[in-house]
């Protein structure tokens, strides 16, 4: 009998609103502080404003309309490092970054898939993985219609990026570009599927923790950020990050996945 003291920590952190350039560089510290065992595995849980994210197989063509064209409606444009194609993340989505070391990084997608799988069926939502059917249908689905997306980089043993869940965010950006590298993705949503616009976030986000920490078989400590910020090398300036999610919130009129 394993007892869940025996299991190593997974130290999960809520950020709130933050612009994707700062969170990307926090999880290349805290990947950083990750590899020399500085601090243990970590979850941030967090949204982002609106941007788009083309992974490492993103095609030509996929962004029709042009990086101007998305720019002009307030729409950034980044390319990563991950695995995967073009995604958008906004406000409204939950989207989770696990910094952990895994063996086998298909083992670890799968196990992120069912883990989201388990939190959506707390809320009622039937949905699935589809990992017989190849890496372009990597996620979570309703039916044929997508919730949430998987992308993950792994670099000395240690994951960045991760998984991003449609909760109750606005879901045309999608049908602007090919999202996922699949020109005929229906995406969907916790509040669409539900019936009922302002899902429960604050609930569905501690499932969704709760649920990551189980299926990598680690036990999750709630952490502030100054905590973090305290055990991760090299420091990151925690003024600067906390100032940018508390424009982007005071932007959003009260909006935040928080």
């Amino acid at each position: 009998m394993t007892f869940a003291r025996s299991r190593p920590e997974i130290w999960v952190c809520h950020l709130g609103a933050v612009e994707y350039g700062e969170a990307l560089a926090l999880q290349e510290r805290l990947r950083a502080a990750r590899q020399a065992e500085t601090v243990p595995d970590v979850m941030l849980l967090l949204e982002h404003p609106p941007v788009y994210t083309r992974g490492r197989r993103t095609g030509p063509g996929e962004l029709p309309l042009g990086e101007d064209w998305y720019r002009a409606r307030g729409i950034d444009v980044v390319d990563v490092d991950r695995g995967g194609k073009v995604t958008y993340h906004g406000p409204g989505q939950l989207v989770g970054y696990p910094i952990v070391r895994v063996d086998d990084v298909v083992e670890y997608v799968r196990a992120l898939e069912q883990a989201l799988v388990h939190a959506l069926d707390q809320e009622g939502v039937a949905a699935r993985a589809r990992p017989d059917e190849g890496p372009a249908y990597t996620g979570v689905w309703v039916q044929e219609r997508k919730i949430a997306s998987i992308g993950v980089h792994l670099s000395r043993g240690v994951t960045t990026h991760g998984f991003a869940v449609n909760v109750d965010n606005d879901l045309e950006p999608f049908q602007w570009v090919v999202a996922c590298g699949l020109p005929s993705v229906r995406m969907t949503s916790l509040a669409l599927e539900i019936g009922r616009a302002g899902a429960h976030v604050r609930c569905f986000r501690k499932r969704v923790a709760y649920a990551v920490a189980e299926a990598l078989g680690r036990r999750q400590r709630l952490v502030s950020w100054d905590r973090l910020y305290a055990a991760s090398e090299p420091p990151v300036d925690p003024e600067r990050l906390v100032t940018t999610a508390s424009s982007v919130a005071d932007s959003r009129a009260g909006s935040a996945l928080i």
